[in-house]
């Protein structure tokens, strides 16, 4: 019994030590790695933000959803005059962080022109802050979560789910119109790329307003309307309810 424990002891010792000396090898071996140190601080800035709201705050979140062209930030916007939310877009923090050169900007944008997709912790992160430096308490996220992936993060990270998830359903027909027309000449919006586009909203996002439809959560609101139209629809259905409440 005493030379199977021996040994037994001197098999853990031993993967231990090739679990350590691989990690080592790998951090060495492999340069193109962000800067863990750089993503570490930006973990232990989130205990600080989760823990940040005050307690008697309640933070109301919106998602607004809808395929490119749809018109998100036209009725952010709009919904931002009339009912004093908060509009924060993912990608608008992203190439904030970027532009301000912090280390966590310089490597974010590293992982951008290497082709590498940022971690939805990291986006999250910036979100976070984004809310705690208001002096709001309600928030449209627009075109977030992408996928379900960044849905579960969100939640788990923030502890936080949305009030409900504004879907602006448009046909892809009409997308497609809309962004053509108003891009013309923009190599990167070709009829290509935007089926491109088109397809991963379906595969990455439907899955989310699926979700939280489940929920009863989701608010859907036909987007080929005219610009007005549309947020009359927003307007009546939605957010006068939704401030009634609060």
């Amino acid at each position: 019994m005493k030379a199977a424990m021996t040994r037994g002891g001197d098999l853990d010792r031993g993967w231990v030590y090739i679990y350590f000396m691989n990690l080592v090898i790998f951090a060495a071996a492999d340069t193109r790695l962000p800067n863990l140190t750089c993503w570490d601080s930006m973990a232990d800035a989130s205990k600080d933000i989760v823990d940040g709201f005050p307690g008697d705050k309640k933070i109301t979140v919106v998602f607004v959803l809808g395929g490119p062209g749809s018109g998100k930030g036209t009725q952010c916007a709009m919904i931002v005059e009339h009912y004093n939310f908060t509009h924060l877009s993912a990608g608008d923090l992203l190439r904030a962080e970027i532009k301000s050169g912090s280390r966590n900007g310089v490597m974010i944008q590293k992982m951008m022109n290497e082709g590498k997709i940022v971690p939805p912790e990291v986006t999250i992160k910036l979100l976070q802050r984004a809310m705690l430096d208001s002096a709001h308490d309600k928030f449209l996220i627009d075109g977030f979560p992408r996928d379900e992936e960044n849905r579960a993060a969100f939640e788990n990270i923030t502890k936080i789910e949305p009030e409900f998830v504004l879907y602006l359903d448009c046909p892809e027909d009409e997308l497609e119109r809309r962004i053509l027309s108003r891009n013309q000449g923009r190599a990167d919006d070709n009829i290509e790329t935007m089926r491109k586009r088109f397809r991963v909203f379906k595969e990455s996002s439907l899955p989310v307003i699926k979700h939280y439809n489940l929920k009863g959560k989701v608010r859907k609101v036909d987007a080929a309307k005219p610009v007005d139209e549309v947020f009359e629809d927003v307007k009546k259905v939605i957010f006068v309810p939704l401030i009634a409440e609060v």
